[in-house]
C-alpha cells in the first residue's frame, strides 16, 4: 500500500470553526484520511495530520492551503510560534512504499500549483529544495511574516513559485519532503526527573557539554560551550517525569527511524539506564507510527531468538510490542495506532472466511472472479514458500542457513500480502469498469469522458492480473530455494507451492486476455501489454517445469 503523510501547520490555533474549516477539505478527497487536528493558543497554530495514496495527497493538500489563504488574515496574526504564511509549512512524508525523491516531487507538484492557482510565494525546503542553502526551513523562514516583504525584494530569495511580491494577507508558505518524525517514550523506574535526563543526554545526537577534568565546561576560542555528541544519531529527546503515569521517561523524537530504528533505541536506554542502577519497564509511542518501524523491530527480536523473521506481519508486530513494552504506560492498539491500519479496509474479499469467500465466488455475482482467484492461488503459493523457509531454520542451526532461509521466508511473506490485496484489486478495478460504463452520455462531452473514463478503468482492470501475473513468477525462485536447501520433510510443500504459482500466473494470464480483447481502441498499449503477458507466462512455464521435474524426482526416489 503506498501511503504518503501530509502535514500542514497552519496559522491559526485559536478559532475552532476556521480550524475545522481548513483541515476537513481533506475529507473532500476519496481515498486521504484525517488523522489529527493539534491546536494551539499560545502558539496560534495548529498542526494539521492527514494520509493517501500519492495521487490524491497533493489535491487534500492544494484545497487545504486554499481555504486556509480564505479564511486566515496573516496581517491579524500572532502568535509564539516562528511563521511567514497563513499555511505556514506543508510537508510530505514517505510512510509505506514511497521513496522520498517521490515526496520531493509531489512537493514540487503543489508548489507549481499553488503559486500559479493561488497566486502567493512558495519555497521549496528539506528534500524538495533547488540548493543546499534552502534545505534549512529556519533559514528559509528567516526574519519570518514581518520581514516577508523586503525579503521578497532580493533576487536571492525569489519564491520557488508565485510572484515575487508581498501578499499581506496570505504572506508565503514552505513546501517541502521530509522524513517520518516518531515520538518516542521509554519509560524509567524512578521518581527523579533528573535521571531520565541524564540517560537522554548520553543518548541523543547533540549530547552534551563536554567537561574536563575539573568538571568545568569545555569552550571553544569563541566562548561557546563543546557539545560531546550522544550515541545515536537521529534521536532528539529530554528527560520529564508524569504524574499521570508515576514514570520517568527519557522522551526522544526519532527523526529518521530507518537509519536508527525503534529497538536501537530501546536498547541503548536500556543499556544507560542499567549504567545508573535503573531498569527500563517499557516503552510508549505518541502519536501514529508506520507499519514498518514495528515489523523491523519484530524482525530484529525474531532473530536475536534464532527464529525466521518470515513470519506473518501480524506475529512481527505482536513481538514488537511485547519486546518493546508498548503496553506499559497506556494501552497500543496496532489497529489505531499505525498508520496502515487505519487506512487499510478491515473488510473486503481477503478477510472472508474461505466457506463464505467460496460460497460467494459460487453464486451468480459477476465479481469475485477468476482474477481473484488467481491472486487467491498466488497468495496460497507466497504461503507456502514461506512456511517450507520458516521449517528450515528449527531443522538446522548454522547462523548462515537460518539467515539465508529467514531472508526467503521474509520475501514470501511479502509476495503473500501483497496477493491478499490483490484479491480485492481486482474486484475493484472490475467495478471501476462497471462505473465508468454507467457514466451520462447525452452530450459530446460527456461521450468522450465516459470514452476516456473507460480506456483507464480497462487499462486498470488489465495491470492488476497482470501484476499478478510477474509476481507468481517470483515465487519460483523462492520455492527453487527452499527445495534445495530446505527441510527436506518439506520438500512436497515447496512443489505445491510451485502448482499454486503455476496456476495463478495461467489464471491472471486468462484475465489479461480478455480484458485486452475488449479494448480495440487501445491497440498500441494492448499490444505492449500482450507481448508482457507472454514473457511472464513463459518464465512462470520454464520454471514451473523445472520445480516440478526436480520435486518428482526427489519424491519418487
Amino acid at each position: 500500500m503506498r501511503i504518503v503523510e501530509c502535514v500542514p501547520n497552519i496559522s491559526e490555533g485559536r478559532d475552532r470553526a476556521i480550524i475545522d474549516a481548513v483541515a476537513h477539505t481533506v475529507d473532500q478527497v476519496e481515498g486521504c484520511e484525517l488523522l489529527d487536528i493539534d491546536p494551539g493558543a499560545a502558539t496560534n497554530r495548529t498542526v494539521i495530520t492527514f494520509v493517501g495514496p500519492p495521487e490524491k495527497v497533493v489535491d487534500a493538500a492544494f484545497l487545504l492551503l486554499a481555504k486556509a489563504q480564505e479564511l486566515i488574515d496573516m496581517s491579524q496574526h500572532h502568535g509564539e510560534h516562528p511563521r511567514f504564511g497563513a499555511t505556514d509549512v506543508c510537508p510530505f512524508v514517505p510512510v509505506s512504499d514511497v521513496t522520498m525523491e517521490e515526496c520531493a516531487d509531489l512537493a514540487r507538484q503543489l508548489g507549481e500549483r499553488v503559486g500559479r492557482e493561488l497566486d502567493y510565494p512558495v519555497y521549496l525546503y528539506e528534500h524538495a529544495a533547488r540548493s543546499e542553502e534552502r534545505r534549512n526551513l529556519a533559514v528559509v523562514r528567516q526574519g519570518e511574516y514581518e520581514a516577508l516583504a523586503q525579503r521578497l525584494e532580493d533576487p536571492k530569495w525569489a519564491p520557488d513559485f508565485g510572484p515575487a511580491e508581498f501578499r499581506p494577507r496570505t504572506g508565503a508558505t514552505a513546501i517541502g519532503a521530509r522524513e517520518f518524525l516518531v515520538a518516542y517514550n521509554v519509560n524509567v523506574n524512578t521518581r527523579d526527573k533528573r535521571i531520565p535526563h541524564q540517560i537522554a543526554l548520553a543518548v541523543r545526537e547533540m549530547g552534551r557539554a563536554k567537561r574536563d577534568e575539573n568538571w568545568e565546561i569545555v569552550r571553544d576560542e569563541k566562548g561557546r560551550p563543546v557539545k560531546q555528541p550522544g550515541r545515536l544519531k537521529n534521536v532528539k529527546g529530554i528527560g520529564w517525569y508524569i504524574d499521570e503515569f508515576k514514570t520517568a521517561q527519557v522522551s526522544m523524537n526519532l527523526t529518521n527511524f530507518h537509519e536508527t530504528p525503534l529497538h536501537t533505541v530501546f536498547y541503548t536506554c536500556c543499556e544507560e539506564a542499567e549504567k545508573l542502577g535503573l531498569r527500563v519497564t517499557g516503552s510508549e509511542i505518541v502519536g501514529l507510527v508506520p507499519l514498518k518501524a514495528l515489523t523491523e523491530a519484530g524482525r530484529h527480536y525474531q532473530k536475536k531468538m534464532n527464529k525466521s523473521a518470515g513470519v506473518p506481519e501480524e506475529e512481527l508486530v505482536d513481538i514488537a510490542v511485547k519486546t518493546l513494552g508498548l503496553n506499559d504506560v497506556v494501552p497500543f492498539d496496532p489497529q489505531e495506532k499505525v498508520i496502515e491500519y487505519r487506512l487499510r479496509r478491515s473488510e473486503g474479499l481477503r478477510t472472508m472466511k474461505i466457506t463464505d469467500f467460496a460460497d460467494l465466488l459460487s453464486s451468480e455475482e459477476p465479481a469475485p472472479g477468476g482474477g481473484s482467484v488467481a491472486a487467491l492461488c498466488g497468495a496460497l503459493a507466497g504461503g507456502l514458500a514461506a512456511m517450507v523457509p520458516n521449517l528450515s531454520v528449527v531443522w538446522r542451526s548454522p547462523r548462515d542457513y537460518r539467515d539465508e532461509m529467514s531472508a526467503v521466508a521474509e520475501k514470501a511473506q511479502s509476495l503473500k500480502d501483497w496477493f491478499l490485496l490483490a484479491i480485492d484489486a481486482d474486484t475493484d478495478a472490475f467495478q471501476k469498469i462497471i462505473d465508468a460504463n454507467r457514466m451520462p452520455s447525452s452530450t459530446d462531452e460527456e461521450r468522450a469522458a465516459r470514452t476516456e473514463s473507460l480506456r483507464l478503468a480497462n487499462r486498470g482492470a488489465t495491470l492488476v492480473p497482470l501484476s499478478v501475473l510477474e509476481k507468481c513468477v517470483e515465487v519460483f525462485d523462492l520455492a527453487e530455494v527452499s527445495l534445495a536447501k530446505g527441510n527436506p520433510n518439506a520438500l512436497s510443500d515447496a512443489g505445491v507451492a510451485g502448482l499454486c504459482a503455476m496456476a495463478g500466473a495461467e489464471a491472471a494470464y486468462y484475465n489479461v486476455l480478455i480484458n485486452l480483447n475488449s479494448m480495440a481502441d487501445d491497440a498500441q498499449w494492448c499490444e505492449e501489454t500482450r507481448n508482457r503477458a507472454q514473457r511472464a507466462l513463459q518464465d512462470a512455464e520454464t520454471k514451473a517445469a523445472a520445480l516440478q521435474q526436480k520435486v518428482r524426482a526427489r519424491l519418487e526416489s
